[in-house]
This record gives C-alpha cells, sequence and structure tokens, in this order.
C-alpha cells in the first residue's frame, strides 16, 4: 500500500501493510506468524509478537538502499495470517507449526516466521528440510539453545537446535551461532555445542571482527548450502531490545545486526523466523520496530537472491 496515498497508521494490519495471502494468485515469499510462548523459561509474552512486530513494520517503505533492491516489488510478498497452534500442549502445537508451514512452502515459496518462543525454530526446521535436505542454521541470540532438557521438557526455546541437530535436520559443521553471551549452566554446554557441529562467534568479537568481519565468518562457515537464519530478539543489547523474555547485558547495537545480515548477500537463503518479541516488556515499539526492521533485510537478503 503506498504510504503516500494513505498514512501508514491507516491500511491494514498486515505486515508492512501488505496484502494477504488470499489477495493474490501466487506468491514468492510468506510472512506468517505463530504466537506460541509455552517453552519460555523466563518471561512470558512472546504469543503477542506477531502483532506487535505488524505493527512495528508499518514505517518499513519500498526500496532498501544499502542492498539496492525493491524487496516488495521484485517478488510477491504475502502476509499469511497467523499459524493457530495449541497453547498447552507443546508437542501438539509443534506439529501444527510444521503442518502449517509446510503448506506454505509445499508449492515453492518461502516463508519467514514470526515467533513467538523460540521453539518453533524446530518445526520450521523440519518443514524447511523437507524441501530443501540438511539445512546451514546461522542463528542469532545471547544463548546457544542446545541444552538437553528443561525440568525434565526436551520441547523448550532452550533446545530447538539440539533437537534439530539430534533429527539430522542441519549439515555437519556448516552452522554457526551469531552473538553469543552472558553465563552459561556449565562449561560443558560448549562441548556439547560443539559436539553437535556449531561454531561460535562470540558477540565480544565483534570489538574486533565488526559487522563486516562477522560476515565473513558466517560465509566462511556456509558456503553455498541451504540457509535457514533464525533470529531471536535478544541478541541485541536490552537497549535495543528491551521487549524480550530472557534478556541478557553486552548485545550487538541494532547497526550491528543489520550491518552483519546486510553481509551475507548472496547466500541461498531458504527461510527465517524472528523470535522472542514480548511487548509487554517494550517501549515505544523498540523491540517491534527492530524485528519488523529485521524481517525486512532478511525479504532484501531474498530480493537479492543466491550468488551466480
Amino acid at each position: 500500500m503506498n504510504a503516500l496515498e494513505v498514512p501508514r497508521f491507516a491500511g491494514p494490519a498486515t505486515f508492512a501493510r501488505l496484502p494477504r495471502r488470499a489477495d493474490v494468485p501466487g506468491y514468492d515469499v510468506a510472512v506468517v506468524g505463530v504466537p506460541f510462548d509455552s517453552g519460555v523459561s523466563y518471561r512470558p509474552g512472546a504469543r503477542f509478537g506477531p502483532a506487535a512486530v505488524r505493527q512495528g513494520s508499518r514505517l518499513l517503505k519500498p526500496y532498501h538502499p544499502a542492498l539496492d533492491v525493491l524487496p516488495f516489488a521484485s517478488q510477491q510478498v504475502v502476509d499469511a495470517s497467523d499459524i493457530a497452534c495449541n497453547p498447552f500442549d507443546i508437542g501438539a502445537a509443534i506439529r501444527q507449526i510444521e503442518a502449517g508451514l509446510r503448506e506454505l512452502t509445499g508449492d515453492g515459496g518461502r516463508a519467514i516466521t514470526i515467533g513467538g518462543d523460540h521453539t518453533i525454530a524446530l518445526p520450521a526446521l523440519r518443514a524447511a528440510h523437507a524441501l530443501h535436505g540438511p539445512l546451514a542454521l546461522v542463528h542469532f541470540d545471547a544463548h546457544l539453545d542446545t541444552w538437553d532438557t528443561y525440568f525434565g521438557e526436551p520441547y523448550t526455546h532452550g533446545t530447538p537446535f539440539r533437537r534439530a541437530a539430534e533429527e539430522g535436520l542441519l549439515m555437519r559443521d556448516a552452522s554457526a551461532h551469531v552473538g553469543i553471551r552472558g553465563p552459561l549452566y556449565d562449561p560443558q554446554d560448549l562441548v556439547d555445542d560443539a559436539r553437535f557441529g556449531f561454531t561460535i562467534v562470540h558477540c565480544a568479537e565483534l570489538d574486533d571482527l565488526g559487522a563486516r568481519g562477522v560476515a565473513e565468518r558466517v560465509r566462511a562457515r556456509v558456503q553455498d548450502a541451504p540457509v535457514y537464519l533464525s533470529v531471536d530478539v535478544d541478541v541485541l543489547d536490552p537497549a535495543y531490545a528491551p521487549g524480550t523474555g530472557t534478556p541478557d547485558s553486552g548485545g550487538m547495537t541494532s547497526r550491528e545486526l543489520l550491518g552483519i545480515l546486510r553481509g551475507l548477500a548472496g547466500l541461498n537463503i531458504v527461510g527465517a523466523d524472528v523470535v522472542e518479541v514480548a511487548p509487554a516488556y517494550d517501549h515505544a515499539e523498540i523491540t517491534s520496530i527492530a524485528a519488523a526492521t529485521v524481517i525486512y533485510e532478511v525479504l532484501g537478503l531474498l530480493a537479492k537472491g543466491p550468488a551466480g
């Protein structure tokens, strides 16, 4: 919708005021919400994330000058509404999310999922794996999310990438965590993570590498593999993303995160999620606007397409 004709605060409440799925005959990319937060271990509230991110996306404009692309004009992007899932049964919700994403991408379209907590990454990876085979995961987060269980439960927002590795969804030694910081439960956490085939670009390494250097590390890791991007907004410092469930000090700035993402142009990105926006803890839409902008960056990367 043209913001010079209809003000940004008016119009449909879809992501970036895009058409709904039913409004167009086909699409290349679907932005879809998953309002699920039953896997959180601290602050709840990410079930309201999709609505908040859509609201924060009203400021987005058609042309991305840093990537020199028109993310909404060079590809048909739609808002596919939300995947409704069971808030009382995590196993049932995971099955519903996977089924919903398989249906959305079954004709070759790609999905960007708005969470919801990070539990939703596991069914999203399952759906992407069904189309593309083993994936290279590029995971932006303050936390590893490769723990085994919480209170004996294997499916939570802290366990999706351990389960994904165990299920063979990920390529061995082609995946990376970016932005990890803060305390861990035990030194064994790092040993286990390496055993699952991950490398870590710690947040402190940004001081020396800069955004460009981090992007180069990631590119060297994934090469030409099919890439799934998973962005937990708590990779940002709480100054830039206060509205999240497990904030940790010492994180990235918004500019650093956007710079790293732009440095991934040309990778073969087959799917993505942006998760853990909990608007009850947000101020002045800081977190929801940041999350919406991250999705816009990913749409720009998809518009650029893989190199060569």
